[in-house]
Order: structure tokens, then C-alpha cells, then sequence
């Protein structure tokens, strides 16, 4: 299923009062249900091939947010101080192009907005994690070749 389809359901679920979506194409399926009320729920939104397994809620996030990857949302408790940039999919986090090649940015170095930060690899597209505020990087919390979850912190610029 296509990853725009993906989104595209995820607005239709955040501008209706639906508590779940879920939609089959052939042998795939998706869905997607809202987390309760307060409450923090991993993510849910994978293609399912075959017999669908259950999943667990999705938090939901505004459209803006969700394309920008960045949120303003207070730091969580451990995290530096300044702009917290989040991951906006689920997927396996990069900080280079090529595991011989160095990092996009390091701790201390200054950025621009629309700068790339690193690259997440989503349904074998690799997507590029932009700057979405101009500064100096204060850390990097995402480890290359491991998996991020939607909303997860992987920047804090200052």
C-alpha cells in the first residue's frame, strides 16, 4: 500500500470522529485507530500481507506536524534544552548516506532549516529528515541502523 494512501487515511481519520480505520487491498491491510484520551499507544500503521494481526492504537499528530517531522511539544524529561525535531514515520534511522560515508551533522554543528539531519528508510523509500529551524544541533538522539517510532525524538537543535 502506498505511503501517501497511508497518510491520506490518517487525515480522514483525525478530521472525523472515527475511533479506527481499516482499509484491505487485496492480500494487504492497514489500520489505524486513535490512542485513548491521556495516554501514549506505539505505533500501528504497518502493512499487513496476508491475514491481518491485530495492532495496537496510533497517537495522531496535525498534518503539519506530521509532514515537518518537528513538533511543539515540550522536551520530554532528559532531553536538552531547544527544538525538539521528531521522527514523522516509522522506519530505520540513518545518519549518513552510506554506512562508508560520514554523518549529515554532528553535536555543535550549526544548521539551517531544510538542511538534511538524516535519512529514514520507510517501505524501501529513503526519506530525508530536514531541519525544520536553523541552529546549532545540542544532540542526537537516533542511533543509525536502528528502527525509529513515529514521534520519537531524534534531534534537539538550539
Amino acid at each position: 500500500m502506498d505511503l501517501r494512501k497511508i497518510k491520506k487515511l490518517i487525515d480522514l481519520l483525525e478530521e472525523s470522529n472515527l475511533a479506527e480505520i481499516e482499509i484491505k487491498e487485496g492480500e494487504e491491510s492497514v489500520r489505524l485507530a486513535r490512542a485513548p484520551k491521556g495516554g501514549y499507544a506505539p505505533v500501528a500503521a504497518a502493512p499487513v500481507v496476508a491475514a491481518p494481526a491485530p495492532a495496537a492504537p496510533m497517537p495522531m499528530s496535525s498534518p503539519t506536524e506530521a509532514s515537518s517531522g518537528g513538533s511543539a511539544k515540550p522536551a520530554s524529561p532528559g532531553l536538552p534544552e531547544g527544538h525538539v525535531l521528531r521522527a514523522p514515520m516509522v522506519g530505520t534511522f540513518y545518519a549518513s548516506s552510506a554506512p562508508d560515508k560520514p554523518p549529515f551533522v554532528t553535536v555543535g554543528q550549526t544548521v539551517k532549516a531544510g538542511d538534511t539531519l538524516a535519512i529514514i528508510e520507510a517501505m524501501k523509500m529513503f526519506n530525508p529528515i530536514e531541519a525544520d529551524v536553523s541552529g546549532t544541533v545540542v544532540a542526537i538522539l537516533g542511533e543509525s541502523g536502528h528502527p525509529v517510532e513515529f514521534d520519537q525524538p531524534l534531534f534537539v537543535i538550539n
